[in-house]
């Protein structure tokens, strides 16, 4: 239909915006922006006494690097269009924060709420047997990754149908990662995207030159936030944010949505719903039917992290929050982001901020690799060598230090510390080179421009370097 809104459409308009500020040719570029592969699949499953026809996707976008990379999700919303378009921003994500993967995406068109458990497990299963008839899973080829809709569950049958489907493969927990701790997965992934959304943001509420730009103080501490959305992302983000000191005032779902100047408790709003079906009624709150009205609440830091295409055109004008943080893929369109320019809203963009996720998967697909879990091998070490020093300390001084503090002193890192420790130092940077990019060149508008201008520049250079034009 014409006028119809297209998420790929969108991502190539911010790309075709971002490359002027490159300085590779037409050819490059549009080899960059175009998807590479495309599968598309319509497969039968019995569910119940009658056949359904399936239809389902896998998009690597870009090969420049191998393997390909990106979530499944499980939607009745997934179309060709949607997929190519988060595949995309997959690549652009990785390169930016340099996790050396293409960007891949996949999706069925399903709404899981309507299937059994065991009903969606033929389907995931049926699903990855197309992917590997095709070689579209594998260590070195193509890893999923949960998305919307799925999560350990079904990268655990994913898993096990490759595993069945290539019998000794040594590195096959590498085909997918997401996965439950003990088949492969990496302590600290539900939570990463999360809280790779709180670094980033936070490193940016850190620098006072872009704080004073937009009104607002340095740090987190006291900061209200709205966050639209409880699933995985938006649940965490929030933690996060309160725990750091940040009030949570808002926090919408598909049911509706909830507000409290003095800020709501996250977990109690979470065991609210559990207990009742729906955030709304939660004591002390006042309810919001209409949850996209929660976008446009009094606060400092609103936290998108549902779908896409919430803040368009129509409702911009209204958004009140000085920063934008984008935890879902695409939550505001192009004609969005203008008016938010216009307005001197800051927007942190999705393709580097929601990429805590990737960021993790690529720390569990290294620990898959090398068949060893972080930290067995320097945990106790370092906890000895510590020990040694503290006591030398005592030793010198005469002074016997504090349990509470001996603890922490003597702390050898955990697989969850390392995996916390490498992501803030990947989002940490990502954030410094990307406001460089952009402080650097003044005819840059947002930080979503100078986001696709880092990302254009790591893939091409790889394009050009390698010769990979025929």
């Amino acid at each position: 239909m014409a006028g119809e809104y297209s998420f790929f459409d969108a991502v190539c308009k911010s790309f075709d915006k971002a490359a002027k500020f490159t300085e590779f040719d037409s050819g490059t570029l549009e080899q960059i922006k175009q998807c590479n592969s495309v599968l598309r699949m319509n497969f039968p499953v019995k569910i119940g006494d009658k056949i359904e026809v399936i239809k389902a996707y896998r998009v690597q976008h870009s090969q420049h690097k191998l393997p390909c990379k990106g979530g499944i999700r499980f939607s009745d919303m997934v179309n060709l269009d949607e997929v190519m378009a988060l595949a995309a921003l997959m690549t652009y994500k990785c390169a930016i924060v340099n996790v050396p993967f293409g960007g891949a995406k996949g999706g069925i068109a399903i709404n899981p709420r309507n299937y059994s458990a065991y009903d969606l497990e033929k389907i995931t299963r049926r699903y990855t047997t197309e992917l590997v008839k095709k070689k579209f899973i594998g260590p070195g080829e193509d890893v999923p990754a949960p998305d919307y809709g799925t999560g350990e569950r079904e990268m655990s049958w994913i898993l096990d149908t490759f595993m069945a489907m290539n019998p000794g493969e040594v590195d096959a927990l590498a085909c997918v990662t997401g996965k439950p701790i003990t088949q492969g997965g990496v302590r600290g992934r539900k939570e990463a995207t999360g809280l790779g959304v709180f670094y980033g943001i936070r490193e940016v509420c850190n620098m006072t030159d872009i704080m004073k730009k937009i009104g607002l103080s340095n740090g987190i501490e006291g900061k209200k936030v709205v966050v639209q959305g409880l699933g995985n992302v938006g649940y965490h983000s929030a933690l996060f944010f309160q725990q750091a000191g940040a009030l949570i005032v808002g926090l919408a779902e598909y049911e509706g949505a909830i507000s409290c100047e003095q800020g709501l408790d996250v977990d109690a709003v979470v065991k609210h719903r559990k207990e009742t079906g729906s955030i709304l009624n939660f004591p002390g709150a006042t309810n919001i039917i209409n949850s996209s009205e929660a976008l446009e609440l009094e606060c400092d830091i609103l936290i998108p992290a549902a779908l896409e295409n919430v803040i368009n055109a129509e409702n911009a004008p209204r958004v009140k929050a000085r920063i934008i943080g984008e935890a879902a893929n695409g939550p505001l369109t192009p004609e969005a982001d203008d008016i938010f320019i216009k307005k001197g809203i800051l927007v942190i963009p999705d393709m580097y901020l929601n990429a805590g996720g990737v960021t993790v998967s690529y720390f569990e697909w290294l620990k898959n690799l090398s068949h060893v879990r972080y930290g067995r091998l320097e945990k106790r070490f370092n906890e000895n060598q510590s020990s040694g020093i503290v006591q030398q300390i005592e030793n010198l001084t005469g002074k016997k230090i504090e349990d509470s503090i001996r603890k922490k002193l003597m702390h050898g890192p955990d697989e969850v510390d390392l995996v916390y420790s490498g992501l803030e130092e990947t989002m940490i940077g990502a954030t410094r080179e990307i406001i460089e990019c952009w402080q650097a060149n003044p005819e840059i508008e947002d930080m979503r421009t100078a986001s696709f201008v880092v990302a254009i520049n790591k893939v091409g250079t790889i394009y050009s370097q390698l010769g990979i034009f025929p």
